[in-house]
């Protein structure tokens, strides 16, 4: 069964911010979330923007288990990074919105995710371990 890139939740969740897709015209990458006294004296703040960096940093250690542990999906799921990869170029490329070092951020992080599947589907196809090619 093919489960599509899990970095595309990210980018979901972008657009329906950026776009104002959620009904809440008040919310901005840069409003805290939470703030924390460090030992230091220094106050440190979470902001939303934040948040996202890290969910999608958890998704693309997701990604990275679910390349690492597949089998028989290789090239499919490369050609489904690459597609979430366009997907975020594109984006990023003509929509003012998207202009925004979040969003490269998470463009970023698909690239990485991209380039580990097309690495693994290759090793595996040099290894004959896939029975896609």
């Amino acid at each position: 069964m093919w489960i599509p890139p899990l970095l595309i939740i990210p980018f979901l969740i972008y657009n329906a911010v950026a776009f104002d897709l959620v009904g809440n015209k008040g919310l901005s990458w840069a409003q805290p979330v939470a703030s924390f006294n460090m030992l230091s004296g220094a106050v440190w703040t979470l902001s939303v923007a934040d948040l996202l960096v890290i969910f999608a940093l958890a998704l693309l250690l997701l990604e990275g288990v679910r390349t690492w542990r597949a089998v028989g999906s290789q090239f499919s799921a490369a050609i489904g990074a690459a597609a979430v990869f366009v997907l975020y170029l594109g984006e990023f490329m003509f929509f003012p919105a998207a202009s925004t070092s979040l969003f490269f951020t998470c463009m970023a992080m698909s690239f990485v995710d991209m380039v580990s599947r097309v690495v693994s589907s290759r090793r595996s196809r040099e290894q004959g371990m896939d029975g896609e090619f």
